[in-house]
């Protein structure tokens, strides 16, 4: 798998267009995620098929989606070692503001990375 970390317009434009769909529902489960404790850190995976990081939140098809969206934490990706210990700080820093950025983990056959994607204005 290449990674390659520019995200090209052709994932912009699927993202986005899905994420306009599904940007309520992975709010709120950011809201819960951060509000019951399990993490300040909200990842949400996404990936056309199962990646097997996170629980599924909204599978390919609902909600007309392109993607499958699970709900996962930085916890998760450092016990996976997607996220190396040594790496959680600068992981910690680049991080946005979860009440307006969402936090992607786009998986797909050319493309791996996070992504930090903006809640549209309500």
């Amino acid at each position: 798998m290449n990674n390659d970390p520019e995200l090209s317009g052709k994932y912009l434009g699927t993202i986005t267009q899905d994420f306009i769909k599904v940007s309520d529902n992975l709010k709120e489960a950011s809201y819960q995620i951060r509000s019951r404790g399990f993490s300040d850190y909200p990842i949400f995976p996404i990936a056309k098929t199962d990646v097997g990081v996170g629980q599924i939140l909204i599978k390919q098809k609902e909600l007309d989606a392109e993607w499958n969206y699970s709900a996962s934490f930085l916890d998760e990706f450092v016990q996976r070692d997607l996220v190396k210990e040594k790496n959680v700080d600068i992981f910690k820093e680049a991080y946005k503001n979860p009440d307006e950025f969402c936090c992607l983990f786009v998986v797909d056959e050319k493309f791996t990375n996070f992504i930090f994607i903006p809640y549209p204005e309500d």
